[in-house]
């Protein structure tokens, strides 16, 4: 504010009036044609975050919505405002909510390859000490670079080699038997769930479909650094603000 007040030779007050006299209210356009839609939500802060819909080859947004949690009723809610619009969805790209794809289980689904690289990660550090963690984050890391009949191949193997670590057991304190590396068994069987959709773009009715949310994920990273520039907007003008990034940009697509 005091930026915007200084560089137009104007009182704050009268920057947080004019701002709030502008109507940039998003309205979920008209659409037409098909392709493969990234979702996702960014947030800020607590309760306030905004679910984006694009499409994959263009990046033009097709739906946006205000949202103070992630809901499956949300992403339903967008999936649906977009058929009924006139887009035909030929697929999804999404980066983990595991509710969606059984939802969405009608549609191709692409897991965020990169996604689930951080999952693993997180789960095993960048440095796990234990051997077989090391070759899982090795697999893992190497999932943009292969196709799905190999991963699947090399991915078997390691569970068959590891299997007696993978099914250890040790003696806890409250005197029963648990799994002795949880947090190795916690990102395979997280990679057990989400590997019938890493290599959806492979499919042969997939063409063109990407196997990452990173356009998405680069459309979140500018509007944050707009909106980083103006510091101390209210909620109502943060929203008309990022109404505003969206409306320029569907505008400019549009040219």
């Amino acid at each position: 504010m005091a930026e915007l007040a200084a560089r137009y030779g104007i009182s704050v007050s009268t920057v947080k009036r004019r701002l709030h006299d502008i109507q940039r209210e998003w309205a979920q356009p008209p659409l037409r044609g098909s392709g493969f839609v990234h979702m996702d939500v960014a947030y800020w802060g607590r309760g306030f975050g905004v679910l984006l819909a694009m499409d994959s080859q263009t990046g033009m947004p097709l739906y946006i919505a205000f949202v103070k949690s992630e809901t499956l009723r949300d992403y339903q809610d967008a999936v649906s405002s977009i058929e009924q619009r006139g887009y035909t969805i030929r697929g999804l790209i999404i980066d983990g909510k595991q509710g969606l794809f059984k939802a969405f289980s009608e549609y191709p689904i692409q897991m965020c390859q990169f996604h689930m690289k951080q999952i693993v990660r997180r789960y095993l550090t960048l440095n796990p000490r234990l051997l077989a963690a090391r070759e899982l984050k090795g697999l893992v890391g190497w999932i943009n670079k292969c196709n799905e009949a190999d991963f699947n191949m090399a991915y078997a193997r390691w569970k068959e080699r590891w299997k007696d670590t993978i099914g250890h057991k040790s003696l806890h304190k409250d005197g029963k038997m648990h799994y002795t590396h949880q947090r190795l068994r916690a990102a395979m069987n997280s990679l057990n769930f989400f590997l019938p959709y890493l290599f959806t773009f492979q499919h042969e009715d997939c063409e063109e479909m990407p196997n990452t949310n990173n356009k998405i994920e680069g459309t979140f990273t500018d509007l944050k650094k707009n909106l980083n520039n103006h510091s101390g907007l209210t909620l109502e003008n943060r929203k008309r603000f990022i109404s505003g990034f969206f409306l320029a940009l569907k505008n400019r697509l549009s040219m």
